[in-house]
């Protein structure tokens, strides 16, 4: 439980979902974790989501680790520049982790839309936040990693290749973090830094629960809703499963011989042997390529 006792980590966009269950799961290591993102107790973001970066802060420390709340907008360079200055000068120097999980594009896709018809400011958006906002993370994060020549950068994205996901805007927000892994992955290869990209499979988040109307202890129940996909949320599996993945991939030795790759959170379970919180072993990988759906594992 301490195998990260002593490292710093930056988890960007930790307010709910797969970023907030990484940031815990680090802190349960033992590592120290900025906790950042735009919702904060009394200010949330546009999102309108009640779960804020204190709590995943309170979180992380409940655990065993360090949480340390941020507020930061990822997409304002200002903010993000502010934001590894402090890590800099509090931690001396020290940044072992990033993991850049923002999104906020939630409200943003318009299914089943073609891409003329779609909202061109929305798609536009959600390239911003979702994108543009992980490069202004990196660029700034990377030099701490650097300057002394350790560290792991990672791309949390939807999806293990290229293929087309459902929405032209959000395929392309999504494939564009794992080209981004791949590319810093060469450019920092040189400097002992390693980068990688990770993804869930059907994602058992805040939202989606809300979505099909259950709670964490009830959540079978919304295979029975009648809401597209509902029969396949059967698969699904907590942020907590993909958490793991990403803690065992911080306290690995051997993490470099995995840069530029797209690991899936059943790959990490496989290579790592955990299982997530709820006791199961969810394999989106075979599950998706059983049902002919997209994501299907190779």
């Amino acid at each position: 439980m301490n195998s990260l006792k002593g490292k710093v980590a930056v988890v960007a966009g930790s307010t709910r979902g797969a970023g907030r269950a990484i940031a815990v799961m680090l802190g349960a290591a033992g590592a120290t974790v900025y906790c950042t993102g735009r919702s904060v107790r009394g200010n949330p973001s546009d999102l309108n989501r009640p779960e804020t970066i204190e709590e995943t802060a309170e979180m992380v420390t409940a655990r065993g680790g360090t949480g340390i709340a941020v507020r930061v907008d990822h997409t304002v360079e200002d903010e993000v520049k502010a934001l590894f200055e402090r890590v800099k000068e509090e931690q001396n120097g020290g940044l072992d982790v990033l993991v850049n999980d923002i999104w906020g594009g939630e409200k943003l896709t318009q299914w089943d839309t073609p891409f003329w018809e779609h909202s061109l400011s929305n798609g536009l958006l959600m390239q911003q936040r979702a994108v543009h906002s992980h490069m202004i993370t990196s660029y700034y994060g990377s030099p701490l990693m650097v300057a002394r020549k350790e560290g792991l950068i990672i791309e949390v994205t939807d999806g293990i290749d290229y293929r087309y996901r459902g929405n032209l805007y959000y395929s392309l927000a999504k494939i564009s973090v794992i080209h981004l892994a791949a590319s810093m992955a060469e450019e920092l290869k040189p400097h002992n830094v390693t980068a990688l990209a990770v993804t869930p499979g059907f994602l058992r988040s805040e939202e989606m629960l809300d979505y099909f109307g259950v709670k964490a202890d009830n959540w079978q129940d919304a295979v029975h809703s009648g809401l597209p996909h509902a029969e396949h949320f059967i698969e699904s599996e907590t942020p907590y499963f993909l958490g793991q993945g990403v803690a065992a991939l911080a306290a690995d030795p051997s993490v470099s011989s995995k840069g530029g790759k797209v690991l899936a959170s059943w790959h990490l379970s496989d290579e790592y042997g955990f299982s997530d919180v709820d006791g199961r072993k969810p394999h989106w990988g075979k599950y998706a390529k059983k049902h002919g759906l997209i994501y299907a594992d190779e």
